[in-house]
């Protein structure tokens, strides 16, 4: 039977969400986590797990505060469009015409190609003076770089840059006469009444309580109501216990500097499936959807969100210290799903979670394969060039390339057709014999494998089997070999298949 819209089902090939985030976080080792369901206009679920602040024993909810990361861009693009659709600016305006003192190079940069991250503009947070927990003026950061050659030619190629939306909130600021803060706050922070949304200058607003001051035990919410289910900024430690510092907003304006709650994070984003934030969906498009370099090239990807082949699916997602964060939008009418994840443990990828996660909520919105056995990944590349990013991937990793079966073309021979599959085949001797030195009849699984193929939907898959799994068949679950190998397979998949990874 076809799940529908509104079934109370909440599982997916067995399994229910509640399971698969337990899973997921005790293998990434994630203090805490809010999960967020859109089903527009509804946000029927918002689920807090763990804990948000593990030291001071805090628990995560639906109104705990956690840094938006590269989510925050897409608040600084939508800025930009309203500025836009009030006539205040065009998109093929050159930034230098607004900000007359960029470095020389950069004075024919257009509004639009930052919004792609087409710019070729250096990235300040790569300068080795540059430092995330510091608080930097506007010139200052572009001080950093102001020397460095372009990367290549503007609207040429992409490569995601910080530079390209500080320089943004910049045009931002001048055009609207108001801080960009102030901006944002006003159009769509109080405008969509989001009360657990702020920048990281703003969290000393919220109300709650101090609880170092009694035994990390709530007592306030007993006697004054505004301390009922607070809400509360997200803490991060390192591995030795020390707090990892809060990211100044002028550090990463435009690019990571929004904190809020995933509830938040979810209304905000149903005020981008219609009209609400970007009238005109023509100027949507400029932003929710791919384009095409002058040579021919198409680019799944604008302003931090990258889009696939399903229909509608997009998604913005990264990591700063001590936090990850994605936002995947299914926007298909027929669909309007979308699936929010934030916590308290840096350098998470939440694609394949998020995917199996949707996939409870709808039959359409899953992988179509066994997610159980594989760890799969839609990506946004076609499959020859998937297959090239590997093979760099593999050689920048000097990780031997045993082989690499093109079944499509062994098909073609055999006077057959079949869509494009590649399957690579690769590993590290010294990994594999650990494993092999265990229990040798674990052979039969290595070395490691990728296949990369194109489905009917003219979507490309990156898929390998599960690797815990495959090791727990042969009681080898817990080797210490297990968990590096299955990290190095998500990396691989994530950098071959991804625009901005690359």
């Amino acid at each position: 039977m076809m799940k529908m819209r509104g079934s109370a089902d909440v599982s997916y090939l067995g399994r229910t969400v509640d399971e698969m985030i337990w899973e997921f976080m005790e293998q990434e080792e994630i203090p805490g986590l809010t999960l967020a369901i859109v089903q527009a206009p509804y946000i029927p679920r918002v689920v807090g797990y763990g804990l948000s602040d593990a030291k001071q024993k805090r628990l995560v909810s639906a109104n705990t505060l956690w840094p938006a990361g590269p989510i925050s861009q897409a608040f600084a693009a939508v800025a930009v469009m309203q500025l836009y659709e009030d006539g205040k600016l065009q998109m093929d305006d050159k930034a230098s015409r607004l900000i007359p003192q960029l470095p020389e190079p950069w004075q024919d940069v257009t509004i639009l190609q930052l919004l792609r991250h087409a710019s070729g503009i250096a990235d300040y947070r790569e300068a080795d003076k540059f430092d995330l927990f510091s608080q930097w003026s506007f010139q200052d950061l572009i001080n950093l770089i102001s020397d460095e050659p372009l990367q290549f030619v503007p609207g040429s190629e992409v490569k995601q840059s910080a530079t390209n939306f500080l320089l943004l909130t910049e045009v931002v600021e001048i055009v609207s006469g108001k801080s960009y803060h102030d901006f944002v706050t006003e159009r769509q922070i109080e405008y969509l009444g989001l009360r657990h949304t702020g920048f990281a200058e703003d969290l000393g607003d919220f109300v709650y309580e101090d609880v170092s001051l009694t035994d990390y035990v709530h007592q306030l919410f007993k006697k004054d109501g505004k301390y009922i289910d607070p809400t509360e900024p997200a803490a991060s430690y390192e591995e030795q216990g020390a707090p990892i510092p809060r990211i100044p907003s002028s550090a990463l304006r435009g690019f990571s500097d929004i904190w809020a709650s995933a509830q938040d994070i979810s209304t905000w984003d149903i005020g981008l499936a219609g009209s609400v934030l970007i009238h005109d969906p023509e100027n949507r498009a400029l932003v929710y959807a791919p384009w095409k370099l002058p040579d021919g090239r198409e680019v799944p990807a604008v302003a931090g969100w990258q889009f696939y082949k399903h229909r509608g699916l997009m998604d913005i997602k990264g990591s700063i210290p001590g936090y990850s964060m994605f936002l995947s939008r299914f926007t298909d009418p027929e669909e309007l799903v979308c699936v929010t994840l934030m916590a308290n443990k840096e350098g998470v990828d939440f694609t394949n979670l998020g995917r199996r996660i949707a996939g409870a909520f709808g039959d359409l919105l899953s992988t179509n394969y066994d997610d159980n056995k594989l760890y799969l990944m839609e990506g946004q590349l076609s499959v020859s060039d998937t297959v090239k990013n590997l093979e760099r991937e593999l050689e920048e990793r000097e990780i031997p390339l045993f082989a690499k079966f093109d079944h499509a073309q062994n098909a073609a021979k055999a006077g057959l057709t079949l869509r494009p599959t590649t399957v690579l085949v690769f590993g590290s001797p010294k990994v594999g014999t650990a494993l092999m030195q265990t229990d040798q009849s674990i052979s039969l699984e290595l070395p490691l494998r990728i296949s990369v193929w194109e489905d009917e939907a003219g979507s490309t898959w990156l898929a390998f089997p599960r690797i815990a799994a495959m090791a727990a068949d042969y009681g080898l679950a817990q080797h210490p070999a297990v968990s590096k190998m299955e990290k190095l397979m998500e990396r691989l998949v994530q950098t071959a298949g991804s625009v901005y990874e690359r």
